[in-house]
């Protein structure tokens, strides 16, 4: 039986193990491994962010829209809709191998939202009118 997500130590190991997936991924790990050259450091912002995402507290500083609409932009909106669901099926994938219970499908419900969020918004920024 495995654990449910309970601390921030977990919450590292599942951010750890997760974008180790995505950087070795030949389709989407170019659009993380090209812009992010401090990899430690980023790892530790997500960790904030999904630390506070799920126990709501105030660790995580910054703008997750204007971040993605930048990362889109560098990349001539070539960013899409099956690269975020590339994405997620990592995520959903690393929780299940991870973890289990309540907090594993809080963080699955979460990111389904962020990512169509992220998507539209990175969508509306390039139809500027």
């Amino acid at each position: 039986m495995k654990n449910d997500i309970k601390n921030r130590a977990d919450v590292a190991v599942l951010v750890h193990a997760f974008y180790g997936k995505i950087r070795a991924d030949e389709e989407i790990g170019p659009y993380f491994n090209e812009l992010i050259l401090d990899w430690d450091s980023h790892l530790e912002k997500l960790t904030d962010f999904w630390e506070t995402n799920l126990f709501a507290v105030r660790k995580f500083k910054g703008n997750p829209i204007a971040v993605h609409n930048k990362v889109d932009e560098h990349f001539d909106g070539q960013i899409n809709a099956n690269e975020f669901g590339i994405w997620l099926n990592y995520w959903f994938q690393t929780l299940d191998s991870l973890f289990e219970g309540e907090n594993v499908e809080i963080l699955k419900n979460r990111a389904r939202k962020m990512g169509s969020f992220l998507y539209l918004n990175m969508f509306k920024n390039r139809v500027k009118i």
